[in-house]
């Protein structure tokens, strides 16, 4: 997965406080809210962004040898 863009983001503190509001309403971090805010008002525009693949989680298969308990 390509890594995030990451830039500095001013916001007035009003809106950074709505911004958190609705992260926390809706179990998001506010970089994660803004990110989702953003692909909103642009499909609403038409504009299509393609998601990324996200990150695989876990152990990557193969690694235990058969035969052994990993318990």
């Amino acid at each position: 997965m390509p890594a995030k863009k990451a830039f500095p983001l001013r916001l007035d503190p009003a809106l950074h406080d709505a911004v958190q509001r609705l992260a926390d309403a809706e179990l998001r971090s506010v970089n994660a809210e803004i990110e989702v805010l953003l692909r909103e008002a642009l499909a609403r525009r038409g504009v299509k962004v393609a998601r990324s693949e996200p990150a695989r989680r876990g152990r990557p298969p193969g690694t235990a040898h058969e035969g052994t308990d990993d318990a």
